[in-house]
């Protein structure tokens, strides 16, 4: 049996509202254990015996007939998640700034964004790890920095999901 940690996109924001309970009793019915939710926005912990692309399948097919929308999960082992905020490569905590974890599934989308940090931006510091763009921005700039407004775009939707640091720290901490 392996945990993980799934990312739900989209959740509590946009128009798409699901309370956590539901979400879980959703995952729980779909074959899933010891499933937790953490925070509103669609961090979920849950043990398979299934490889993380199976999960990853299965909860997104369980979320959108329950929930009845375009339901796009990412999925990593704690393990992985664990390395993953290892390998922030910016310092973690500085004031008056957001510090970010993309994650891509989608290779190609994953090089595209990469581009984005081939730019020098003086505030907005962008790096690529295993599988995932890490970045940092200020406060303010969330929505207007290149990243912000990138991640918007319709074509990212099935392949990525951003967490602020300390929020992949809490699913960490379980």
């Amino acid at each position: 049996m392996t945990r993980y940690a799934a990312f739900l996109r989209g959740v509590n924001v946009g128009g798409v509202t699901l309370k956590m309970p539901a979400v879980a009793q959703a995952l729980e019915a779909a074959g899933f254990t010891d499933v937790k939710t953490l925070l509103a926005s669609g961090n979920v912990l849950l043990t398979s015996r299934a490889g993380a692309n199976t999960v990853r399948t299965k909860a997104e097919k369980a979320l959108r007939a329950e929930f009845g929308y375009e339901a796009w999960v990412l999925v990593y082992d704690v393990d992985a998640l664990a390395d993953i905020s290892a390998g922030y490569p910016f310092e973690r905590e500085v004031a008056g700034h957001h510090s970010y974890v993309t994650f891509v599934s989608d290779d190609d989308v994953l090089r595209e964004l990469a581009a984005l940090g081939e730019e020098p931006r003086p505030d907005e510091l962008i790096a690529v790890g295993a599988g995932v763009l890490y970045w940092q921005v200020p406060r303010t700039s969330t929505l207007d920095s290149a990243i912000g407004k990138t991640m918007g775009k319709k074509r990212y939707k099935s392949s990525t999901t951003t967490r602020n640091l300390r929020t992949i720290d809490r699913v960490l901490r379980g």
